[in-house]
């Protein structure tokens, strides 16, 4: 099997690890730099989802069993070294610990801003605001309108989605842009909560409408 041939030829370090780049399947964007042992290696191809090696705890995990982060497994590559892997997955939900959606977010930029840098990708801003969903999920902040909606359920979330529709609706009717972007933004924002209490991840609304492009060509 061709994953048995990547681990025999693995170059593990004295500590028996290799480093391991996470990378987003769809966006290309490097999701966060990790470790894994043979075991880890063994498991993700096991289970498809993402297991590492912590070396802070000394213990195997699972990305994304206690926070319902996880990554599906596309596909793994070893670089021509042998000393380093390629993940690329298909993440639930944010990679950082800090509810980033990437440990890489703290960007500096060296000259001028490149086109399809995180500045300048629309897509950047609806994968920050699913993340910032998925950590309003799981700490429930008092006070806060993402909390109000979890809390109240997804009878409440659905009924609205269906108002923010309407309201969508009603704008372009009226031919009002200032009042549609508005309205769509709150449709979208309405939408992500809706995925993620059905934990279904924006990336696979964006894989079905990649696969549906790719049959029409």
């Amino acid at each position: 099997m061709r994953e048995n041939r990547i681990i025999e030829q693995l170059r593990f370090d004295d500590q028996g690890l290799v480093p391991v780049i996470i990378q987003h399947a769809l966006t290309k964007e490097v999701l966060t730099l990790a470790y894994m042992n043979k075991e880890a290696l063994e498991k993700t191809y096991e289970t498809n989802e993402t297991w590492l090696w912590s070396r802070s705890r000394q213990e195997l995990w699972n990305k994304g069993a206690k926070s319902g982060n996880r990554q599906k497994l596309i596909s793994i590559s070893a670089d021509c070294d042998g000393d380093t892997l390629l993940l690329k997955v298909l993440p639930a939900g944010p990679a950082c610990h800090t509810g980033s959606y990437s440990c890489f977010s703290r960007e500096t930029e060296v000259g001028e801003i490149a086109e399809g840098s995180s500045e300048n990708n629309h897509f950047f801003i609806l994968k920050e605001l699913e993340a910032l969903i998925a950590t309003r999920q799981k700490e429930m902040p008092v006070g806060a309108y993402t909390t109000y909606l979890f809390e109240k359920g997804i009878d409440k979330i659905l009924k609205k989605v269906g108002e923010e529709a309407a309201e969508v609706l009603l704008a372009a009717k009226n031919r009002n842009q200032d009042e549609l972007r508005y309205e769509m933004a709150d449709l979208f924002y309405h939408l992500l909560v809706l995925l993620r209490e059905q934990n279904l991840p924006l990336e696979q609304v964006l894989l079905e409408l990649q696969n549906r492009q790719n049959k029409n060509r």
